[in-house]
């Protein structure tokens, strides 16, 4: 662990007034975002390279970051998404064989501010009790009039759109070639191993920018289409929504993960809302409405579909999935057409396994609809 004492001072605001002090780690700097908390015990760097994260400055409510390092083949996207971190006990030195450089060094290679030393349950507690809200970080000024300043300047997560930010700027394709489908996804902020988990499942892939024309999308001819996860307020997104209605009149299989289960409920005429504090963790209980079942899931979003209004819906969409903590909305599955949605991550990275059967109902779906062998499952 790094001595603290060695280290500049760092201060975490809270847009409602709540300082906490602290030590400096990562790069030297100031930097704002949302405040949210993850409560995963390992994983931290899948976390941070998670687009789904863009625009917030992340809380690791684990007591120890940093002790097995950083790994060149374990992020989610092409850099580091969070605008900072916040932990309690932090860790320059590292003892995994598979680690290429500590975190610290991660941290400064990608340009994170953050602070350490930090009583986490405190802070947890507070957010827990007064809702997400912005906050800034600074270990090169310390004059907080002028810090609540900048703070003031910070826009608030209702209401933005940041999945265009997060998006490939160009198309690209991912699996073998000679896979059995073909899947168009549409990238909001999609994570690597969901690509990774369709290519293991016979899945040829050519991923396209958030703002792509359906016309252009459905010009590659695809067996089936996946709509990725990623950040931001989904109700700001007017252009995916009216591409997501296209991609349920097409009559192919489509499958949301996230953002994209959020966009398919407001292309069908449902309401999403902002989360108090959102649903970030590895052990997320979650029960599968159709087979009784529980799944521990992992999961990362601060909006959710609101569960009443799927009420007008019920002869057409069916909620499959629910959360066990606070009942929301976890999963929907269409009765008139081929499409699925659920708000978690069931391909993982960080967390269990226990949902990635929902890539195998997806293949099984697009091979049932064009007539294909579906691969074995995985």
């Amino acid at each position: 662990m790094i001595p603290y004492e060695q280290n500049p001072k760092a201060i975490l605001l809270l847009a409602d007034g709540r300082k906490f002090e602290g030590y400096a780690i990562g790069k030297a700097g100031i930097t704002t975002g949302e405040i949210c908390f993850n409560t995963g015990m390992t994983g931290y760097q899948e976390i941070f390279t998670d687009p789904s994260y863009a625009g917030q400055i992340i809380t690791m409510t684990n007591a120890h970051i940093g002790n097995y390092g950083a790994a060149s083949n374990e992020n989610q996207s092409r850099k580091v998404q969070i605008n900072g971190l916040i932990v309690k006990n932090f860790s320059e030195f590292f003892s995994r064989k598979l680690a290429t450089n500590s975190l610290q060094d991660f941290l400064e290679e990608n340009g994170v501010v953050g602070i350490s030393n930090i009583d986490t349950r405190a802070l947890v507690r507070h957010i827990r009790s007064k809702g997400a809200m912005n906050c800034i970080i600074s270990s090169t000024e310390m004059d907080e009039h002028k810090l609540k300043g900048l703070l003031q300047q910070v826009p608030s997560m209702d209401g933005c759109e940041l999945a265009s930010a997060v998006s490939t700027p160009e198309s690209y394709y991912a699996g073998d070639p000679n896979a059995p489908f073909k899947v168009a996804v549409m990238d909001y902020g999609c994570k690597q191993n969901i690509l990774d988990s369709l290519a293991a499942r016979g899945c040829y892939m050519k991923v396209f920018p958030a703002r792509s024309e359906f016309e252009a999308v459905q010009a590659w001819n695809p067996d089936g289409y996946f709509l990725s996860n990623g950040p931001g307020d989904p109700a700001s997104m007017d252009y995916a929504i009216e591409t997501s209605k296209k991609i349920m009149a097409s009559g192919k299989a489509v499958f949301g993960i996230c953002l994209g289960h959020q966009l398919l409920a407001l292309a069908e005429g449902m309401q999403t809302e902002k989360l108090k504090y959102g649903h970030r963790g590895i052990n997320h209980p979650v029960l599968n409405v159709n087979t009784g079942l529980g799944e521990i899931t992992s999961q990362n979003h601060g909006f959710g579909v609101v569960r009443s209004s799927i009420e007008s819906f019920e002869s057409e969409v069916q909620a499959s999935h629910i959360n066990l903590n606070d009942h929301s909305v976890e999963g929907l599955k269409w009765l008139n057409k081929p499409v699925f949605s659920v708000q978690y991550h069931p391909e993982s990275s960080p967390g269990p396994f226990d949902s990635r059967y929902l890539f195998d109902e997806f293949v099984q779906l697009i091979a049932s609809l064009s007539n294909k062998e579906a691969a074995v499952s995985v």
